[in-house]
């Protein structure tokens, strides 16, 4: 009795002494994205909850006792004010956690789950590399496989880790844009269905890989 006490005595205090840590989950309003919030509260983790739907965010704290920011990734605008957000209250961070083919909403997929998604990491990376241990956790698909890509230039492309650059992932998704605008698709081997989806996937696992090895 006295060997558990004084365990848990230990415990305590080794929970008390370490340092609090901070984490933001984007999309985290329903599914994967609040099950991770969850998660990581639930390991003494401070979860900034976000979501493009301030109402939904808002209503998916009310069983959590976490923070909530707006964030819509693919508008600058609010990228910026949660960046300036984690700056003013926490100063570092710890972990950063459509079925169509017209040109529109092919172009809203990317900007959202490419751009939109690497746009934010940029932005709170400085506040991770404070970090004694920082954690970006992209959350992809298994459409985004290399395989998966019919393209064979783009997947030439995202598939060449060693000469791997932003630069060439936006080649990539700039041409898809082009061949998409220009009716194309089928004639230059893109993915017929879920095109978008799939290449905007892939090209976020593109650039997992480069920050991966650029904060080695």
């Amino acid at each position: 009795m006295i060997s558990s006490s004084l365990n848990e005595q230990g415990l305590k205090l080794k929970m008390e002494q370490a340092p609090q840590r901070y984490a933001v989950v984007t999309g985290a309003n329903k599914g994967i994205g609040i099950e991770i919030v969850r998660q990581l509260a639930s390991n003494g983790v401070k979860v900034v909850l976000t979501s493009r739907d301030e109402k939904r965010g808002l209503h998916a704290l009310e069983t959590l006792k976490d923070l909530f920011h707006h964030l819509d990734v693919a508008d600058p605008a609010t990228v910026d004010s949660l960046a300036n957000f984690i700056k003013s209250e926490f100063r570092k961070l710890h972990i950063k956690s459509g079925i169509v083919q017209t040109f529109e909403l092919a172009e809203e997929c990317l900007q959202i789950n490419y751009y939109g998604a690497k746009r934010t990491s940029e932005a709170l990376l400085p506040f991770l590399q404070l970090s004694e241990s920082p954690r970006i956790v992209n959350v992809s698909s298994s459409l985004g496989k290399l395989k998966r890509v019919s393209n064979e230039w783009a997947k030439g492309i995202l598939g060449d880790a060693e000469n791997l650059t932003e630069e060439r992932v936006d080649e990539v998704l700039n041409e898809f844009l082009k061949d998409i605008k220009e009716g194309c698709l089928e004639r230059k081997g893109w993915p017929k269905v879920l095109g978008a989806y799939i290449i905007s996937k892939a090209a976020m696992n593109a650039y997992t890989r480069i920050v991966a090895k650029r904060v080695k």
